[in-house]
């Protein structure tokens, strides 16, 4: 392989890596936008409800998965764990856990 076929060889997967991480933080993004009704834009919840933004995505992956195995008591947030798969909490996770905590 000489230096040119390497050169764009690389071009080619670093280009469709960062095509592949920009859909997942679009979709992450919209898959935690579902959780705004309740948790506020961006995770920054108002009044009794949670916080998510800034919280690490090992805890808000462990306390989705509590709910999702029933193993965590709720209202309704068992009901909506279960209807995301381990690689959606992740990526939901991972956008909550990238956002800046409102100022107090």
């Amino acid at each position: 392989m000489n230096r040119f076929t390497r050169a764009l060889v690389v071009a080619l997967a670093w280009g469709a890596a960062a095509a592949a991480a920009a859909q997942d933080a679009t979709l992450a993004r919209n898959l935690a936008a579902t959780c705004a009704n309740c948790h506020g834009t961006n995770g920054n919840a108002r009044g009794d409800t949670k916080p998510l933004a800034g919280l690490t995505a090992e805890r808000i992956v462990a306390t989705m998965t509590d709910y999702k195995t029933g193993s965590q008591p709720a209202t309704v947030m068992h009901q909506i764990a279960k209807g995301y798969s381990d690689a959606q909490i992740r990526l939901i996770a991972g956008h909550f856990a990238a956002q800046q905590p409102a100022a107090k």
